[in-house]
């Protein structure tokens, strides 16, 4: 079913380009593995109903009516396990069971509501640490709440305290992360708006009563990381703001988001796709500043200065797209962003989750590349320069980490495909040695990781025999030996050096034919821009129009092996099962995918200060950078570019630097 977003209305109706969003778009199955929680950007608090369905991702399933109640925490199309589910309140006695009623859920960024089955009308909104719930019950009905202190969408490491006083309930939350590698911690606050009685209690739930006269009811619950009373400022601090005046502040920080970028052309499902990807670049990662502190993975409280402490961590994908994106659409976060990342560095950085992490998160490998990426885009302040001189020391010590055999932290190197991405990892801190003046590890980074891609894609990736094909049982993660061997494209010059460029554009050409490109992973997600790197743009430009054009597009592939049949159609559609099967949409990182390639460059090699070009989807798509309109028109055919012109002079060849993109005035497609 097709959920177009101009058909959903609010009780704050959407304006401006957040009435493209689509926000069930990818909500259905194991399709994205998203969900339409009423957040604002880079938000702590998400708030959404909770299906019954064992480890759903983000707690969210469209084509499940039945709930387990609302909660107040999750992150966005990560895949594994998922993560979040804290603080469950159903608006029932325990035990009914109640369901969302089909056709009354309305979704706009920043809001969310809904009629339950047992007559109870739900209003969900949130600012960046606090979750307003509005329930509004039926006349006749039971005014109770139930309220799961220990609710968890991987419970396995869930835990809880909690105590109420007068109209106030506050305590703790532990909940594990995505893939149950690490848990996080969270203080919470939480006031309710009539006065209740405890009807019943035990360690872990609460069933709160209200009036047989009280027809609404708002819970509102402040969020923190560092302790109740942080919880409780977050709270207080929103005392003077109502339901309304609190959505409409919400939907006004997603305008600022989704109106830096206007398109025109294009039909109307490619502008729903495009504005819903450009809202999901923006979930993650968390505000985690509390009343000027914040926690770090160690669990140690430091103070805020000078700017905000991100958390919330999905590197592995995000390195490639989205981070990118906010580099280019919102150089201030990034700035933030990163120094954030430097700060992982110095307080025990890991792979994968720690035990003490303050908010929901995954796992942090390539942040140096998207430090490096930052800095070559002009990130890079005297302060940013001091944090990588400081996290230089552990950068270094990851290396080492990784070195030994079965090491499950740093850079590892135990199967073809970690030596690749760790070949990635060296080059970039060969590079971040240079920016701080240290030629020595310069040097020495950038032989080690032109040696280890030498040893590794000669021996595993330059012979293509039948084993490329397979998936399952190759002894890489989530990608085949095809899809692998272009996982470095800053080395593409070594592998045309030692293939020739002529025999790579014609394999990746086969690579293409053969539908072993897989769109919903991210292992090779910049293959259809490689082509540049072999000498044909060309055949970048009509690929990538047929990716997003073509129904008749085969994929063979899912997250983990081969489809027992192969899926047919565009792999983003404007539908509730709008992603192809089993693509993790993944903390925005194919949304970041879909916007580039729709508006015509896209960051091929991340960590470099350059985009490769193509011709766009739209005729026209104008990006707001801090008070200065860079407008990109597409006047050839689409996949049919022959020249770019940059302020009525020629670009020689289809490669623009990032400086060239932020200071032109007008990019035309010829």
């Amino acid at each position: 079913m097709i959920l177009f977003a101009a058909a959903i209305v609010s009780i704050s109706a959407a304006a401006g380009n957040a009435r493209y969003v689509n926000m069930f778009m990818g909500t259905a199955g194991d399709h994205g593995q998203v969900s339409p929680a009423a957040q604002v950007p880079f938000g702590l608090a998400s708030v959404c109903p909770d299906c019954i369905v064992k480890e759903r991702h983000a707690g969210y399933d469209f084509d499940v009516p039945q709930i387990s109640g609302i909660s107040v925490t999750r992150m966005s199309g990560t895949g594994g396990d998922g993560t979040g589910g804290n603080l469950r309140i159903l608006p029932a006695v325990p035990g009914t069971a109640v369901s969302i009623v089909k056709g009354s859920e309305k979704a706009v960024p920043g809001f969310y509501g809904a009629t339950l089955s047992n007559g109870v009308k739900v209003e969900l909104t949130a600012n960046k640490h606090c979750a307003l719930e509005r329930y509004i019950f039926p006349k006749g009905g039971e005014n109770v709440i139930s309220v799961d202190f220990n609710s968890a969408i991987d419970p396995r490491r869930s835990a809880c305290g909690y105590e109420v006083a007068g109209s106030y309930i506050s305590g703790w939350v532990q909940t594990s992360t995505v893939c149950n590698f690490g848990a996080y911690k969270l203080y919470f606050f939480m006031s309710a708006s009539e006065p209740f009685t405890v009807e019943a209690s035990d360690a872990t739930t609460a069933v709160l009563r209200f009036a047989p006269d009280v027809r609404e009811v708002e819970i509102r619950i402040g969020l923190s990381s560092i302790d109740c009373d942080s919880a409780r400022e977050e709270l207080n601090a929103i005392s003077s703001k109502d339901f309304k005046s609190m959505t409409a502040a919400a939907q006004a920080e997603w305008d600022k988001v989704l109106n830096a970028v206007d398109v025109k052309g294009g039909s109307s499902e490619q502008r729903n796709l495009f504005y819903t990807s450009l809202y999901r670049v923006y979930l993650s990662p968390f505000d985690a500043t509390f009343s000027g502190k914040f926690r770090t993975s160690d669990g140690e409280v430091h103070d805020a200065s000078g700017y905000t402490f991100y958390s919330g961590w999905s590197m592995w994908d995000t390195y490639r797209t989205k981070f990118p994106m906010l580099c280019l659409l919102s150089p201030y976060r990034a700035s933030d962003i990163s120094e954030s990342l430097t700060m992982l560095y110095r307080t025990g950085k890991r792979n994968w989750a720690t035990m003490t992490e303050p908010v929901p998160t995954v796992r942090t490998e390539h942040s140096q590349v998207t430090l490096l990426d930052a800095w070559e885009k002009g990130i890079n302040g005297l302060s940013l320069h001091k944090a990588l001189c400081d996290a230089f020391p552990y950068m270094e010590a990851e290396v080492e980490e990784g070195r030994a055999a079965g090491a499950r932290n740093g850079l590892t190197r135990n199967s073809p495909d970690q030596r690749m991405e760790t070949v990635y990892d060296l080059w970039a801190l060969s590079r971040i040695a240079s920016i701080i003046g240290n030629e020595e590890a310069e040097a020495k980074y950038a032989s080690e990781a032109e040696q280890l891609f030498e040893q590794t894609w000669k021996r595993d990736f330059m012979n293509i025999d039948d084993s490329y094909t397979l998936m399952r049982g190759n002894g890489l993660y989530q990608g085949t030996r095809w899809q692998y061997r272009w996982a470095v494209p800053v080395f593409a010059g070594k592998m045309s050096e030692w293939v020739g460029q002529e025999t790579l554009a014609a394999q990746l050409d086969e690579f293409f034919a053969r539908h072993l490109f897989n769109q919903g992973n991210e292992p090779d997600i910049q293959t259809p821009f490689m082509f540049h790197l072999f000498g044909h743009p060309e055949k970048t430009d009509a690929l990538v129009h047929a990716l997003l054009t073509d129904d008749n597009m085969i994929h063979i592939y899912g997250g983990n092996a081969e489809f027992p049949e192969p899926f047919k159609g565009r792999a983003f559609r404007n539908r509730t099962d709008g992603y192809a099967p089993e693509m993790d949409e993944d903390d925005g990182t194919m949304s970041a995918w879909y916007m580039f390639a729709q508006m015509g460059f896209y960051p091929t090699c991340p960590g470099k200060a350059e985009y490769q070009l193509f011709s766009p989807l739209f005729s026209r798509v104008t990006l707001h950078l801090n008070g200065h309109d860079v407008k990109v028109v597409r006047r050839c055919a689409p996949g049919k570019m022959k020249k770019v012109t940059v302020d009525g002079k020629p670009l020689p060849g289809f490669t623009i630097t990032h400086e060239q993109l932020c200071g032109a005035h007008k990019i035309v497609f010829e």
